[in-house]
């Protein structure tokens, strides 16, 4: 009998103290949603259409989604958020096995200059290039598969957006 309680206790510390390091919220020590963040739409500076509504779309649903900030459109919002499209690229990944010319699947890459700026001071807590990817496969229809994989393009890079701002410790 003793054995079993000893054997139940060990077990008992050993799977409380995998979970010791583990902090619920935000990894940035804020509480979640105690700050404000404002998405401004982003500038497509590139020849592609569509990017900009896509990446702000994504970007303020990601951050919904996240919970690390509330999403907020006033002017008593802490962090502005603005971004602009810089490079959309499609990379050939896999050919047909009938034809090596023709390209099957594609690596989509959406890079965005992003810029969050805290409203009051003005100071820039997050000035870098990120960029987003997607696999696209293409049917006989190139625009259509383009357009289909737009919103999951879009969603990466929000994700990686989202993720350079929470993990921030300004």
């Amino acid at each position: 009998m003793r054995g079993f309680v000893a054997i139940f206790l060990l077990a008992l510390v050993g799977g409380l103290s995998g979970c010791a390091g583990y902090r619920l919220g935000p990894s940035n020590g804020q509480a979640a949603g105690d700050r404000t963040v404002q998405i401004v739409p982003f500038a497509n500076r590139t020849l592609e259409p569509r990017l900009s509504d896509a990446a702000t779309y994504a970007l303020r649903k990601e951050i919904q989604r996240e919970g690390t900030f509330t999403l907020a459109n006033d002017e008593y919002t802490d962090l502005i958020v603005t971004g602009q499209i810089i490079n959309y690229e499609r990379v050939e990944v896999t050919f047909l096995p009938t034809d090596v010319v023709t390209a099957r699947d594609y690596k989509v890459e959406m890079r965005a200059h992003v810029v969050a700026k805290e409203r009051i001071t003005g100071k820039v807590v997050l000035e870098r290039d990120l960029t987003g990817s997607a696999l696209m496969r293409v049917g006989s229809d190139l625009p259509s598969a383009e357009r289909q994989t737009l919103p999951l393009l879009a969603s990466d890079l929000a994700r990686q957006i989202t993720a350079a701002l929470a993990d921030g410790t300004w």
